[in-house]
């Protein structure tokens, strides 16, 4: 059953929710009133506490400030601010939700970073985008692009307080081979959501890795597709959601075009009172993607009670020529074996469990590949694990 635009606007107004029936039915437009304002049943926002968007959802939320934009870039990069009216944008993808229709439709400048064709860039370059202020909000877009055979680091570093809503782009030329962390690292009262979109050309590689440590609330969606064969994305993601916080990770893989391969893996640690993560991972192989290989996991660690985690993954596949795919979700506490393992060996309780967590997150460290942003993770584990004398 096809579930089409008008369908869903009329069951909505009378009231009734109408999931569709695949991904591949998923609505994307740029314009915001193509899309009806969500109630928090629907399923795409079902976890969401909509009352802490702060009117991101309903158009509420007037843009009150701006977001600065400063970088540390390799001298190879091209960084250009531009306006809305440049061709370049939205060439990875279309907004797929109500908050990023309005994102898109609200920025007045865009920030676009490009590997010039050929070009292996001599060092990591760093990105920071500070948020309006306390009370203020701002809408925004950067947009990277790597041309063909080039070969770049890049990370976009949020920092600062405010309500910031924004599209990302990632547009991976042929042949390139690019790694992007994306660090949410805000101050206690800050509220972002982001849709991120990665479009992959013939042989492209791209390692997508998404850090969420602070803020009030986060909400990352990022969606990546690809454009012709050969196509290689790894999407990694390390999250720690301290009392109260809500972080909330969606991912949707789109395998359009055969002979591509993804890997997704995602860990999160919680402790304190409120504290809630939510991940929904989906992978669509469509009928003509064949030769795909696609496998995605999430792991989640609860150290205190009173947090909760929602782990969903979902696997589509319309065609049996495939070279392999799966998915696995767990949600437990501290292994009582390993505990004791360790204690039998003479290391006391906390520090146990302390090198319990440390190896919990081990295997998404050591692929982050940059190194300051590996110590400035391990320093910012550590204070968390202080902070609740874990």
């Amino acid at each position: 059953m096809s579930v089409t635009e008008n369908n869903v606007s009329e069951a909505m107004r009378e009231g009734v929710v109408i999931p569709a029936t695949s991904r591949a039915e998923r609505f994307t437009s740029y314009d915001v009133e193509a899309f009806e304002v969500p109630g928090g049943r629907e399923e795409n926002w079902r976890f969401t506490p909509m009352k802490r968007l702060r009117g991101l959802h309903d158009g509420s939320a007037a843009a009150s400030g701006s977001a600065t934009v400063d970088a540390d870039a390799a001298p190879e990069l091209k960084i250009e601010q531009v306006g809305r009216d440049d061709e370049r944008l939205g060439a990875a993808g279309v907004p797929s939700d109500r908050i990023a229709a309005q994102a898109y439709s609200s920025f007045t400048e865009a920030t676009v970073i490009t590997v010039p064709k050929e070009t292996k860039t001599s060092k990591p370059s760093t990105v920071k985008i500070t948020g309006p202020g306390e009370g203020k909000v701002a809408y925004g877009h950067v947009q990277v692009r790597a041309e063909q055979f080039s070969e770049a680091v890049i990370v976009l570093d949020h920092t600062g307080s405010g309500t910031y809503a924004d599209n990302v782009e990632f547009v991976i030329g042929d042949s390139a081979n690019v790694t992007v962390v994306s660090v949410q690292d805000w101050a206690d009262d800050a509220v972002h959501v982001s849709e991120q979109h990665l479009k992959l050309g013939r042989d492209a590689s791209l390692k997508h890795i998404v850090i969420t440590l602070g803020g009030d609330l986060v909400r990352v969606s990022p969606t990546a597709t690809f454009a012709d064969k050969g196509g290689d994305v790894e999407m990694l993601g390390l999250y720690f959601a301290d009392e109260g916080q809500h972080q909330e990770h969606r991912l949707f893989v789109d395998h359009a075009v055969p002979n591509c391969k993804s890997r997704v893996m995602y860990k999160g640690a919680l402790q304190g009172d409120g504290a809630h993560t939510v991940w929904v991972g989906d992978v669509l192989i469509r009928a003509a993607a064949e030769a795909t290989d696609t496998y995605e996991l999430n792991r989640n660690l609860v150290l205190t009670p009173g947090a909760r985690a929602d782990s969903i993954p979902n696997l589509e596949i319309e065609t049996g020529e495939i070279e392999g795919a799966g998915h696995a979700s767990a949600t437990g506490r501290f292994d009582d074996e390993q505990l004791f393992y360790l204690q039998s060996r003479g290391i006391g309780e906390d520090a146990a469990r302390r090198l319990v967590v440390r190896g919990f997150f081990h295997e998404i460290l050591v692929k982050i590949g940059v190194p300051e942003v590996r110590e400035r993770l391990e320093a910012a584990i550590e204070a968390e694990l202080e902070a609740v004398g874990v």
